[in-house]
């Protein structure tokens, strides 16, 4: 049986990309484990994909030992769950500094170092970690959510070297501006027309594309994009030089404000 087809549990399950990586998965006949922290939403979606709804905030050590312990046996780890983690860091207090970096990294590493042991013993299983076009180049008002999502970045490709051999899969996907769903849309921001964005069901189908294939990352953005995160991470201050000329720290403060209730 294909892995894909096992048992999966997805972080974040209630947000837009959340949403379609779950329905991705049962559409292939995945026995479902969702998780989010919007009870309602998180119930009828699992009732719709007859999978299991387990409410949980990743940002509470203890319920995320509650999630191992309630999930039961894992195939496939979707650590999807994130904040936007958007704002300067001499706005940002510590407490919410704290969660972010809880949410963000720490609540996908607890759950990988909780699953992989039973992972290594059956020799079967795939972790797919959601970073960000912001886990390869920085942006303004933004240095806390680059940090996390370098850091997923980072954790999942070592983990990947270290789980390899005992026949577990590890892969990071890498999404760059979303439509419909994710920071921008709910901020209520409009994107200069030159730049691309793509679908949650894009999200989706490059999570199943990454465990079928095995694939250590996979970039989900158009060329251009992609091309300017490339260009970011071997000429950094450049990069810095053609983001200020492009406006993009505009963008990046309006974006912070409209993320301030979620932080």
């Amino acid at each position: 049986m294909s892995i894909v087809r096992g048992s999966v549990l997805v972080t974040g399950a209630t947000g837009g990309v959340g949403n379609a990586i779950a329905r991705a998965f049962s559409s292939r006949g995945a026995s479902l484990v969702l998780t989010g922290r919007r009870v309602d939403a998180l119930g009828s979606l699992a009732r719709e994909l007859g999978g299991r709804a387990i409410a949980c905030d990743l940002s509470d050590r203890h319920e995320v030992d509650r999630l191992l312990s309630e999930a039961g046996e894992v195939d496939v780890l979707v650590a999807n769950a994130g904040l936007p983690a958007s704002g300067r860091l001499t706005e940002l207090t510590e407490e919410q500094i704290d969660r972010m970096l809880e949410v963000n990294l720490r609540a996908p590493i607890a759950l990988a170092r909780g699953l992989a042991p039973a992972m290594v013993a059956r020799r079967r299983g795939h972790m797919v970690f959601i970073s960000s076009q912001s886990g390869k180049a920085a942006q303004p008002a933004s240095s806390v959510y680059s940090a996390t999502k370098f850091g997923l970045r980072g954790f999942a490709l070592a983990l990947r070297a270290d789980l390899r051999p005992h026949g577990v899969g590890v892969s990071v996907v890498l999404p760059g501006f979303i439509r419909d769903a994710g920071m921008f849309a709910d901020a209520g921001i409009s994107l200069p027309s030159y730049v691309g964005t793509r679908s949650p069901e894009d999200v989706a189908a490059a999570v199943i594309r990454a465990i079928e294939r095995n694939r250590a990352e996979i970039d989900v953005a158009p060329p251009p994009v992609r091309l300017g995160a490339a260009f970011a991470s071997i000429a950094p201050q450049a990069a810095e030089t053609a983001s200020r000329w492009m406006g993009n720290e505009r963008i990046a403060s309006r974006l912070a404000e409209g993320q301030r209730d979620k932080r």
